[in-house]
């Protein structure tokens, strides 16, 4: 199911990351605020849509700027017949059921261990599992990763169910954006 009325189309210049990372060649587009407006959260969120009419489902991610931003693997590129700083068509709107997330190995092995922490995990809604596990990927050095899944285990085995302090938007915090250009 789709909120309809969350639809959005725009076009875009597909940008080329300046650091993609251990993954192959891949592309984003930053969506015009007002498209992002129109989804439920300023943080992470499923969309469905098509670029020049192939269909994709996507995780939107948060970029700082109270917008989101689109990762577009090459898979899809070459589908959809763009290439880096061609203008695309996109059509998208908001799942209406965020799909279960996939549960990082070092976070589920670390709530297996944690039988109080994984009860309270389990009896949390999508939307706050994929906050925590936002909270806990989104740390930029393996040392902080680390620190977070276990006060994510200790806050969890206490009965907390939401991560604290955590603005999924980064817009607060300025914790996100999207990726920097290649100039």
């Amino acid at each position: 199911m789709i909120y309809e009325n969350r639809r959005s189309q725009f076009d875009a210049q597909l940008l080329r990351p300046e650091n993609p990372g251990n993954d192959s060649t891949w592309a984003f587009v930053i969506l015009p605020r007002k498209v992002s407006a129109k989804l439920s959260r300023r943080g992470r969120i499923t969309v469905s849509g098509a670029i020049n009419g192939q269909a994709f489902q996507a995780l939107l991610e948060p970029d700082g700027q109270k917008s989101h931003w689109l990762k577009v693997d090459i898979k899809l590129l070459k589908k959809s017949g763009v290439d880096f700083g061609e203008v695309a068509h996109f059509d998208i709107v908001a799942l209406a059921q965020e799909p279960e997330p996939e549960i990082p190995a070092d976070l589920a092995s670390a709530l297996k261990a944690s039988p109080k922490a994984e009860a309270t995990w389990e009896d949390t809604t999508t939307i706050v599992r994929l906050d925590w596990i936002h909270w806990i990927t989104s740390a930029r050095q393996a040392k902080t990763r680390t620190k977070r899944i276990n006060d994510a285990c200790d806050m969890l085995a206490s009965g907390k169910k939401r991560v604290c302090c955590f603005d999924p938007s980064g817009f607060y915090s300025k914790a996100f954006s999207a990726p920097r250009v290649v100039e």
